[in-house]
């Protein structure tokens, strides 16, 4: 869908690296080989490279895999599959991300030269003034662009994708309409999170399929990849730039910019690649956090509660990491927009919780890859996925697993 061969043909995202503040990374991952960095646990449990969750890798794919196999036509492709993928293992909590993890992962991710800070998760806690949010600060000021997933809970954008000037990614589904699970509000772009092919360390084909921000939200840390990686010069915020001024309501007719489901519309790589954009005031179009915010913010919060932190903004209560679910066997079609080289499952998962959900034909028909050079924002709908298949409903848990597709 991306039009990934033509994409590559620009930048596959080579000496740019991507942090995952998330549950690990499978580095021996055969789809990850190399493409993965030492990185830190700050869960305490000493390995970053350890993901017992799985979403981490999942993370990590979209943006990096590179498959395997004669001429890697085995496995994943991520969007960016020459990044670099630094990974910062943080606690979940109960399925929530503990806040002070995150803020000393995403300094350190910083420190270490990560030009892009991927946060596929949410957490309450990381309201205005919070030690998250001062940690984006100290990202933005080192010139890291930073991007959150929106939420999976149809209630407003979550933190910290809610914090200023971070690029807040919600989801749309194979026929480019607004996944109806995702969140809304102060969205930046929207990105594909709909029954995406990734890979999986906790399941026994080493795959599954997913819906949830948290991948719309890596898509985009991909494509931002491929732009830091042709546009070295340009400062985070004339990426960011770059990135809006390049996106489109693709399939989406009525719609003005800033929208609060798509924000200023669907994240196209080929097109924030090649368009003659300027570059635009350094600090880019998403506004920042003030420096007196900041601090009146941050001196309310040292004793405040969560409950009175959520008062702060209406929002979702949804927490923790932001993907429906995952399944536990490989999916044998050739998804294009999930950059996917097809793959035959040669492992027989079963069935995850709840049964499984048959699948609607072995494959997707070919579509024209999103396109270069198209009027922004709103651009005529010749271009989508094909027809989604029986999209799986959300699961409390953000872990939980979504019926699997069985067979072709």
């Amino acid at each position: 869908m991306y039009g990934a061969g033509k994409v590559w043909n620009t930048s596959q995202g080579a000496g740019v690296t991507v942090a995952v503040v998330d549950s690990g990374v499978d580095a021996n991952h055969p789809d990850l080989t190399g493409q993965v960095l030492e990185g830190k646990d700050f869960s305490g449990g000493g390995d970053p490279h350890k993901d017992t969750e799985g979403h981490g890798t999942a993370m990590a794919s979209l943006i990096a895999a590179h498959g395997h196999g004669v001429n890697a036509s085995s496995g994943v492709m991520g969007l960016a599959p020459k990044a670099k993928i630094l990974p910062v293992r943080v606690e979940l909590g109960g399925n929530k991300p503990v806040t002070a993890e995150v803020a000393s992962g995403i300094r350190y991710a910083v420190d270490q030269g990560a030009s892009v800070i991927n946060l596929s998760l949410g957490d309450e806690n990381s309201y205005p003034g919070s030690r998250v949010a001062k940690a984006i600060e100290y990202a933005q000021e080192h010139d890291a662009v930073v991007v959150a997933a929106t939420g999976n809970d149809s209630g407003t954008v979550s933190y910290p994708a809610a914090l200023p000037g971070v690029v807040a990614v919600s989801g749309v589904d194979q026929s480019l309409k607004f996944w109806s699970d995702s969140n809304t509000g102060d969205v930046t772009v929207a990105a594909p999170g709909v029954d995406l092919a990734q890979a999986d360390p906790t399941t026994k084909s080493g795959y599954s399929v997913a819906s949830g921000t948290s991948g719309s939200a890596a898509y985009v840390s991909a494509i931002v990849a491929l732009l830091r990686s042709k546009y070295p010069d340009l400062t985070a915020g004339q990426i960011i730039n770059r990135l809006i001024k390049s996106a489109s309501f693709l399939n989406n007719t009525g719609k003005t910019a800033p929208d609060k489901e798509l924000g200023y519309g669907i994240a196209r790589p080929g097109s924030a690649l090649t368009m003659d954009i300027p570059k635009g005031p350094k600090e880019g179009p998403l506004a920042q956090a003030s420096p007196s915010t900041s601090a009146q913010s941050g001196s309310a919060s040292g004793n405040e509660s969560s409950s009175q932190a959520a008062k702060k903004k209406s929002k979702s209560s949804s927490s923790g990491l932001l993907i429906a679910g995952v399944a536990g066997a490989v999916i044998i079609i050739a998804i294009l927009f999930a950059v996917i080289r097809s793959r035959r499952n040669r492992g027989n998962g079963g069935n995850g919780p709840g049964g499984g959900t048959p699948p609607h034909g072995t494959g997707y028909p070919p579509q024209p890859p999103m396109g270069y050079q198209q009027p922004y924002p709103n651009t005529p709908p010749n271009q989508g996925y094909p027809t989604p298949p029986g999209q799986a409903p959300q699961q409390p848990n953000p872990y939980a697993q979504q019926p699997p597709y069985q067979g072709q």
